[in-house]
């Protein structure tokens, strides 16, 4: 597989293919012009300071769906979707009380494979042998059976920090207006069939299920996620599909010509061709459907010549989860290859940056840690409590400062349409 360095240098896209449109949106709530990094080599633009247009948003609602206004109405959010977060803190922590030491140890060993990166076949083979696509398959389900459980510790229980839509919003309403945002750009309305690549435990699908009227239909690696997806979508009374499935065994398993809109939100990380699933997912969209993803990249600014970068690298990949290292370009070329015509390449967060957020989430967590390690040495909770929060905790300013750097973003928005017929 070609690395997204050579895909990205080999086809230094046009501006114009990829320039941000103004679609017709409901609002222009979302619309935010961000700074433009779709190619490593021949396009780079200034960051734009414009700010998210939130005041005054509306949206068609059902009249059983409420919209709360917070921060002096200077943004609105469908909360009517969002679980009860004590109860999911609760239950996160008597599922983490309860892992068995080989759930634990699976969790930790599953860090291995964040060393390496897909575009390195040799070491794969090296390291887990010719049938290494299995082995990083294993780790990923040991690893999310654990993380998602320690995410709902905390804001990010969708396992996503998203872009910083509002900077008087809180984690997880920017993550609400980011899903909104999406939904709008794909154009989803009441009766659509969307397909949601790595929906985790489904909150993200309920959400735009209750904000859009779409039928979700979720794919992820995870048993576990899969479970808590379809019993908490089931007691809000939405009719999504959850499917276990990892995105890496092709072909996806649906018919042509299934889905009236795609999206996914931080889950690229973990494919190992981009460009295979594009086309895959061309395939089982309709015409004229558009796509969406919103996902980690590394950034222009990046030097694989400089060792820091390449250490700040080295300690970020394990944190968020990314096996590969795609690039702006190197994804806008899989979908064109794919055959799709992307109208939308930017990054969505306000001056470009997710830091604000990003360390919001790592002092939280940090702040839980001190507490765990406490009742560790009270020997109030038991010792794998102490070992997964260090770990869940290590090097978030690492993050925080390759955001800052502007070397990398896990909010990178991109948005493509598949052609009608001729």
């Amino acid at each position: 597989m070609a690395t997204a360095t050579v895909m990205a240098q080999d086809v230094p896209l046009g501006s114009a293919a990829v320039q941000p449109q103004s679609p017709n949106l409901t609002s222009e709530a979302f619309l935010l012009s961000g700074r433009n990094d779709s190619s490593d080599s021949a396009r780079t633009s200034d960051i734009s300071s414009e700010k998210a247009k939130i005041k005054g948003f509306s949206v068609k609602k059902s009249s059983s769906i409420k919209t709360k206004k917070e921060h002096g109405g200077e943004y609105q959010v469908d909360r009517s979707a969002s679980p009860n977060r004590l109860k999911t803190i609760l239950k996160a922590f008597k599922h983490i009380h309860d892992l068995t030491p080989k759930q634990v140890d699976d969790f930790m060993a599953s860090y291995e494979i964040y060393n390496l990166d897909w575009a390195d076949v040799d070491a794969m083979v090296a390291a887990f042998g010719p049938n290494y696509q299995e082995r990083v398959g294993d780790c990923l389900k040991a690893y999310y059976s654990v993380l998602n459980h320690l995410c709902s510790l905390g804001d990010v229980e969708k396992m996503y920090i998203p872009p910083l839509m509002d900077k008087k919003a809180s984690v997880r309403d920017n993550q609400l207006l980011c899903e909104e945002s999406i939904a709008t750009l794909i154009g989803l309305k009441p009766g659509m069939k969307v397909l949601d690549l790595g929906c985790g435990r489904g909150r993200v699908a309920a959400h735009m299920a209750s904000f859009s009227g779409a039928r979700v239909t979720g794919l992820n690696i995870d048993s576990n996620q899969i479970a808590q997806a379809k019993e908490f979508n089931q007691q809000m009374g939405f009719n999504n599909e959850f499917i276990v499935h990892d995105q890496n065994e092709l072909p996806l398993p649906f018919a042509d010509e299934t889905f009236d809109a795609f999206y996914e939100i931080q889950a690229l990380s973990l494919c190992k061709d981009p460009s295979a699933l594009f086309k895959e997912i061309y395939r089982i969209l309709k015409p004229g459907s558009k796509f969406a993803l919103v996902d980690w990249v590394s950034l222009p600014a990046y030097n694989p010549a400089d060792p820091v970068h390449v250490s700040l690298m080295r300690r970020v990949k394990p944190l968020i989860g990314a096996v590969g290292t795609p690039t702006p370009a190197s994804f806008e070329k899989a979908l064109l290859d794919a055959g799709f015509d992307v109208t939308r390449s930017d990054n969505p967060s306000i001056d470009g940056l997710q830091a604000p957020l990003i360390d919001k989430v790592d002092i939280y967590f940090r702040s839980i840690r001190k507490l765990i390690h406490g009742l560790v040495k009270l020997h109030a909770l038991p010792q794998h409590f102490r070992t997964l929060m260090d770990r869940l905790c290590l090097d978030g300013q690492a993050f925080v400062e390759m955001d800052n750097m502007r070397l990398i973003t896990t909010t990178y928005r991109l948005v493509a349409e598949k052609p009608l017929k001729a």
